[in-house]
């Protein structure tokens, strides 16, 4: 019987696969019972099954083999159970003559009766029959016949094509016919040993000689022979007589060649039993005793099976772990199984070999480091009966790999882990050792990432981590610029507190002894308020009246920063941006200036101080003019100290000197710039006339002229002149000197005079 199935190929995510399959034909505990743990079946059954169909054997069938079979397949999902419906149904009989219109003859001992070859399996259409009269072919072919049948013949038949099964030989008149009738229709039986072959026979009359014949002799339908004479069985022939009627031969040291089929044959007064109906068919195999493991609902069952077992002479021995179980004689063992201890069985003298749970071990060639991209096998080796099906892990993830090898012909990095593998037969199931799988192999990759991200703050911690993938671990040199900062096994560069002079591209290196890598450029951009703040005024030096100036405000900041500029003592900006330009400078420009740079990190402000200068305005840092200004006061007051106390001893204004001296003095006067020698007279202000005392020693000429740059057009100078300041510093006259002049008239020898021309708008 065959049966063709499919497992579901996918559930659960997980891939289907038939793990157990068999046929039964009745429960146990509502479990289907395998037919080979099957006792009725002992020994009968065998199994044939593929990928996706399994065929079913029995042997030696009986009436009580008839029933319906169904096949069932167990996968490795939960719940995985599967049932052919319906299944096949087997109908086991044989053919049987049976009589009708029987009648008996007037005038000799006969019998008129129809005979019909009866089966009650349905048969193919328009079979073709064969008759047997006592063991003799005889010429017909139909499905029955009739005839007037005589008290010493039997008679057989068989479907044409199905020889070997005929039905058995009867009497149609008496019960004393001549007939031959085997025990059994095949036999098998192991190469050495021995076998009986048995039939029951009866006569019409009394037998004169009988013995068995094989078919495989020459000429063995004309003119059989009596094994006992054939020189291939020798010694080896017997022919046992037990009881009347019964003939048994049996042939010991059995060979091969002894395969055949074996017939009886009798004669009597007139008689002789035929050739031609089958007899029984040796078949002689090697030992093939074997402990099938069934796994039942209730755990493992073992049976002791083989090809060739004999029925009315099964005795069994049972092993467990070499010793042998006294009262287990039958072929299914009915003690406990325990999967850690190992199980045979004898028939016949013949020893199984022994069943056991698997012994497994994980082998890695080579072993040991694997570079990476070389070849590398891992092998499951496992010791196991009956055989074991492999799974393999990774990590305890199963791997679609139902062979006893992996194989890595191109070993990569993500190959690398601790691998096992399973081994699982119906006894039981073992785990391996794990293996580690180290793939070495030059950093892949090499990554560069800032913690914290987004927006560095000058100040803060920062942390540069350098990360990659290698085996063995890398080392790590850091480089800012291409200039080497750190070399070690450690991925962190770290900041405690990180400063403006920090900014710049990173990277880092990944080495070790199989390679190396850099990583991409990282930019590090660090963030702080405005610093080095300064303001600078262009142009420098002196800045003349109605010029035009620019103010410039500078600083170190990140991000870049944002000026605006204030008078001092006003309120509202005078401008925003880096340079602020006074294009037409006047003298309500003069004070103090200052910018603000702010960006989102802070502030900071910066001074600049413009004064005037001798009719002029002169910018200049605050600082720079204090300082000059203090050294101009202290030389004025130095000077007018030291005039004040010699025109103190030396006269007193308004009085002549008792010796009246010799002085040569010199003229002492301002030049006006020429501007204001052209001022007009109707147009000159008010004279302030001041007096200086001179000393009675020749002094000398000193000149003072004080130039005022215009501040119109010459068209302008013309109409209004700037005021002319004069002004006369005394002359001491330590010694005479060649060419002084002395006064040529009578006044006092001290006299000051000094004009001021005031602009035409003073008050």
């Amino acid at each position: 019987m065959r049966c063709s199935y499919r497992s579901p190929s996918r559930m659960n995510d997980h891939d289907t696969a038939a793990e157990k399959t068999f046929w039964f034909t009745r429960f146990s505990d509502n479990e289907p019972v395998d037919l080979r743990a099957d006792s009725e079946y002992s020994g009968r059954v065998q199994y044939h099954c593929g990928e996706n169909d399994c065929t079913l054997r029995i042997t030696d069938l009986r009436e009580s083999d008839s029933a319906e079979y169904k096949f069932r397949f167990i996968t490795n999902q939960p719940g995985g159970k599967y049932t052919g419906e319906p299944g096949v149904t087997l109908s086991v009989t044989g053919l049987q003559v049976k009589m009708s219109e029987s009648k008996g003859c007037r005038t000799y001992p006969c019998t008129w009766s129809r005979l019909t070859c009866h089966s009650s399996c349905p048969l193919p259409d328009h079979p073709s029959y064969i008759w047997y009269e006592s063991g003799k072919n005889i010429q017909k072919d139909a499905h029955s016949f009739p005839a007037y049948f005589y008290g010493e013949n039997s008679y057989a038949c068989a479907v044409k094509g199905h020889e070997d099964f005929p039905s058995p030989s009867v009497c149609v008149h008496g019960s004393s016919c001549n007939r031959v009738t085997y025990t059994d229709r095949s036999i098998c039986a192991f190469k050495g040993s021995s076998v009986d072959i048995s039939c029951t026979y009866s006569s019409y009359q009394s037998i004169k000689s009988k013995f068995w014949f094989s078919d495989d002799q020459p000429q063995r339908y004309i003119r059989p022979v009596d094994l006992r004479e054939d020189s291939q069985y020798s010694r080896r022939v017997y022919v046992l007589e037990a009881e009347r009627g019964r003939s048994t031969l049996r042939i010991t040291d059995l060979t091969e060649g002894d395969s055949a089929e074996y017939r009886f044959k009798f004669k009597t007064q007139g008689f002789e039993w035929g050739s031609s109906l089958r007899g029984t068919t040796l078949t002689v195999t090697d030992p093939d005793v074997q402990v099938q493991v069934i796994w039942t609902s209730t755990g493992p069952t073992l049976i002791c099976s083989s090809s060739c077992l004999l029925s009315a002479r099964s005795s069994f021995v049972w092993y467990k772990r070499e010793k042998e179980i006294q009262g287990e004689t039958s072929p299914s063992f009915r003690g406990h199984v325990d999967p850690e201890d190992s199980y045979s069985c004898a028939y016949e003298g013949y020893r199984s070999p022994p069943v056991y749970a698997p012994k497994v071990s994980v082998l890695m060639n080579p072993s040991g480091d694997v570079m990476k991209d070389s070849s590398v096998n891992l092998t499951c080796s496992i010791d196991a009966n009956p055989a074991a099906k492999y799974t393999w892990y990774k990590e305890k993830q199963l791997l679609l790999s139902g062979e006893p090898q992996l194989v890595f012909t191109s070993v990569q990095s993500s190959d690398s882990g601790e691998y096992y593998c399973t081994a699982e037969n119906e006894l039981g199931k073992t785990t391996s050792e794990h293996v580690s799988l180290k793939v070495k192999y030059g950093p892949q990759t090499s990554t560069l990432s800032v913690s914290p991200s987004g927006e560095i703050v000058e100040g803060s911690s920062v942390t540069l981590t350098c990360s990659s993938d290698a085996n063995p671990a890398a080392n790590y040199t850091w480089y800012k610029e291409n200039l080497k900062l750190l070399q070690g096994p450690e991925g962190v560069y770290h900041f405690s507190s990180i400063s403006s002079e920090d900014r710049g591209n990173y990277y880092c290196k990944s080495e070790n002894k199989h390679g190396q890598i850099n990583s991409a450029s990282l930019f590090l951009d660090v963030q702080y308020a405005p610093k080095l703040l300064s303001v600078s005024v262009s142009p420098s030096g002196e800045i003349l009246e109605g010029s035009s100036v620019n103010l410039t405000c500078s600083s170190d900041a990140n991000p870049a920063a944002n000026y605006t500029w204030y008078k001092e003592n006003e309120d509202s900006p005078k401008a925003s941006g880096q340079i602020f330009t006074i294009t037409d400078f006047r003298p309500e420009h003069s004070g103090n200036y200052y910018c603000e740079a702010q960006n989102t990190r802070g502030r900071r402000n910066s001074t600049l101080n413009l004064t005037v200068v001798a009719g002029a305005w002169k910018s200049a840092a605050a600082g720079s003019i204090t300082a000059v200004l203090l050294a101009l006061i202290l030389l004025a007051v130095f000077l007018w100290i030291r005039r004040d106390n010699s025109f103190t001893q030396q006269c007193k204004c308004g009085e002549r000197p008792d010796t009246r001296a010799q002085l040569n003095v010199g003229p002492v006067y301002d030049t006006p710039s020429s501007a204001a020698q052209r001022q007009a007279a109707g147009q000159q202000g008010d004279l302030h006339y001041a007096s200086i005392c001179f000393s009675q020693n020749q002094g000398d000429v000193v000149y003072s002229n004080v130039r005022v740059h215009p501040q119109r057009e010459t068209e302008e100078e013309e109409e209004e002149e700037d005021g002319v300041e004069y002004s006369a510093v005394r002359f001491n006259n330590a010694s005479s000197a060649p060419g002084t002049r002395r006064q040529e008239d009578g006044n006092d020898s001290c006299a000051l005079y000094s004009t001021v021309n005031n602009n035409k708008n003073t008050p």
